[in-house]
């Protein structure tokens, strides 16, 4: 008889305990399928975003998503029905053998599917922490977060604008003061080493771009709830059509990837006073270099926030957005009460 074992949660997010029960299924089974909930009143991150993270992590799975599933959760006899209702009659699962979980309701559930009532790590012991603490503190708890799914925690702040709008002052300055670490522009570093009477190739400008990204992932597994970026892809992409008036195609399409990338983008203005250091090429260049990054994002229908001001007044900008904002909430609900993006 092939077996086919269940598990069920809203695995928000999932962590190694959650594993633990998958993996187990996955040894001892035939078939393994995750019932995984909606749960809006848990966590803001969809749906399909925790089952992505299964399926990425467990492509032999059969990923179940319960868009209408109950969310109400406890032991009441009226609670354990509506689940078991669900389970059998909405989404009518059969052919259960076995129910793999290490919480209360595993007693019950496996009994309505007539299955055997497989318990994992009940006690807590093999991995101690449950998704309340992980909730509370992901950094904390990265020790028992898959890379996968602990980057997808991390707001991914991005700072664009013309040279010396201040952009990285005000990355290191915000790092510091969230306790976390910041992304310095790649660009500036390989330009220094590898420029030739200061123009780069089309191919150097995607390898920037590429390099740079390589060493953001690196950092995203390394932040406290933010990562704060210097400058991004679409930079690169810009500073191509100022060297050659186009983009390497790999380029363009890593500027196109930006709009996945970043939860949050903010514009450093250019109303601050210029730094004419060697490798610059006036304020003037930085003026109309301004004007296409905002024109840029415009065109893309990117969302940006525009930072005006000392230093002091950007970073208390910046501090009431992140006071309000929330990994994949929608940008218009911020409820600022002067709308920060440029008109």
């Amino acid at each position: 008889m092939r077996t086919h074992g269940l598990t069920l949660g809203k695995y928000a997010p999932l962590h190694k305990g959650h594993q633990l029960v998958i993996d187990t299924a996955v040894e001892e089974m035939d078939d393994v399928s995750v019932l995984i909930y909606d749960a809006p009143e848990t966590t803001g991150i969809p749906l399909n975003v925790r089952a992505g993270w299964i399926r990425a992590l467990y492509p032999t799975v059969n990923v179940i998503e319960a868009w209408d599933g109950p969310t109400e959760v406890g032991d009441a006899p009226e609670i354990k029905r509506a689940h078991e209702d669900y389970v059998l009659n909405v989404l009518k699962i059969r052919g259960i053998t076995h129910f793999f979980s290490s919480e209360f309701y595993g007693e019950h559930m496996s009994r309505a599917l007539k299955a055997v009532d497989r318990v994992v790590d009940a006690d807590r012991a093999a991995v101690p922490v449950s998704g309340t603490t992980v909730r509370e503190d992901p950094f904390a708890c990265r020790r028992y977060i898959d890379p996968l799914v602990y980057r997808d925690l991390i707001v991914n702040v991005a700072f664009l604008g013309a040279p010396s709008t201040g952009k990285t002052t005000l990355a290191e300055r915000l790092a510091a003061e969230h306790e976390t670490v910041w992304m310095p522009e790649y660009g500036r570093e390989f330009w220094e080493r590898k420029h030739v009477n200061r123009r780069l190739t089309l191919d150097q400008l995607v390898e920037i771009a590429e390099e740079h990204l390589r060493r953001e992932d690196e950092l995203l597994l390394q932040a406290n709830r933010y990562l704060f970026t210097d400058t991004n892809a679409i930079t690169t992409y810009m500073f191509s059509l100022y060297y050659h008036g186009m983009a390497a195609p790999r380029l363009a399409q890593l500027a196109d990837q930006v709009v996945h990338r970043y939860d949050l983008m903010f514009v450093c203005d250019s109303d601050i006073p210029y730094d004419n250091t060697w490798d610059r090429s006036g304020d003037a260049n930085r003026q109309v270099f301004q004007k296409q990054v905002v024109a840029d994002l415009l065109v893309r229908r990117l969302p940006f926030f525009v930072l005006r001001g000392s230093v002091d007044d950007r970073v208390e900008m910046v501090g009431r957005v992140l006071a309000r904002f929330q990994k994949y909430m929608n940008l218009t609900d911020l409820g600022m009460t002067q709308t920060p993006l440029l008109r």
